[in-house]
Formats: C-alpha cells, structure tokens, sequence
C-alpha cells in the first residue's frame, strides 16, 4: 500500500497533538493523573491511534520531552568546549525546571522504579544517545588538544550532568549561570584540561 502525501500530514499532526496533549496533562494534572485517554481526548486521536504509535503513557510523555532535549541542547562545536558545555547544560538544565517538561520529566524518573521496560526505554532512546554525543563532543575537544588524551570522558559526562539531575530529582532550587560555568571549569580541571578553559 502507498502512503499518501496527505495521510503522512493528518498522522504527523496527529503525532504531535499527542505529544503536546501529553505534556500539558502532565503540567495541569501531574504525571500520575495522566491517562491514554486523557491523552487520547485532548489531542482529538483515538486510543487506537495512540496505543499504535507507542506501549504506554510514559513512552508517549518520554518522547515528547526527549524532542524537546534533543531540539534545545544541540552540542556545539564552536571550538570552544568550556562555552559549549556551559551552554549545554544551561540549556538542559532551564528545559528541566520548566513546565511542562520538568513535571514530565519527574514523573518518567518516578516511573523508572517500578517498570523495568520504561527504565530500558529511558537508557536506550534517551540516556545513552545523549551521553555518546557529550563524549562525542568531548573526543573532539581531544583531538584539538583541549582535554588530555588520557582523560575518562564518560566520567566527565556523568560529573557534567550529575547535579542538574541531583538538584531536579530532590526538588532543589536549579543551577544559575554562574555555577554551571563553576561546574564546567571544576570538571575540565579534574580531566586535566589546561588552566585557560
């Protein structure tokens, strides 16, 4: 069967109705209050249409927030890494305490603990491609001599990104500008990278 130009329009409209329906219920009810058919109802799809594109609530909640990541956190490649890192995490880390993607957000981690199959999602779609690009960042920056060869960068992805999620699971207030560029600074020291970064 050929898919038509038009069929691919109303399926992507209804993509993203979903999407979005998915992450305002989150902000207006908090994830647990969230339904298929909350979902289903606000975005004008059927639960068919939803359960065809997606397992569960959080698969449709985690990819609505994983789009919304990956599309303000791009890593740069200025040739600069302490700017590029700070402005990463920045990035990250005004999207997270941000309705309606930081209550999203919360409620996917709260979800982990008890639905082994949301954890494997998580750590497959979102955690690991997004950490093989900080380490991909980082790599560059070696190569251009910024960062010594011998440092342990997916250690340093973990030390970069670690208090952001710290700070948002324990509900604490978010890092400013300043203690990201005090974080990215600490980090590239304790990797051995030279005093001017």
């Amino acid at each position: 069967m050929i898919t038509s130009p038009s069929s691919l329009r109303r399926s992507e409209r209804s993509r993203r109705a979903t999407l979005e329906a998915a992450l305002e219920l989150c902000t207006e009810k908090g994830y647990g209050r969230v339904t298929v058919e909350a979902i289903a109802a606000r975005a004008g799809v059927s639960k068919k249409t939803i359960y065809r594109w997606w397992p569960s609530k959080s698969a449709v909640i985690l990819e609505a927030f994983t789009e919304a990541l990956v599309g303000t956190t791009p890593f740069a490649d200025t040739g600069d890494i302490a700017a590029d890192l700070r402005s990463n995490v920045m990035g990250a880390v005004r999207l997270i305490s941000t309705p309606p993607f930081g209550p999203a957000y919360s409620g996917i981690l709260s979800e982990m603990h008890h639905d082994d199959a949301l954890t494997e999602i998580v750590r497959s779609k979102l955690i690991a491609p997004r950490c093989e690009e900080a380490v991909g960042r980082l790599r560059r920056a070696q190569e251009q001599g910024q960062i010594p060869p011998d440092a342990d960068l997916p250690l340093a992805v973990e030390m970069l990104y670690g208090p952001m999620y710290y700070r948002h699971v324990l509900r604490m207030p978010i890092q400013d500008e300043e203690e990201i560029a005090a974080l990215v600074a600490h980090v590239l020291r304790a990797i051995g990278a030279p005093p001017e970064l």
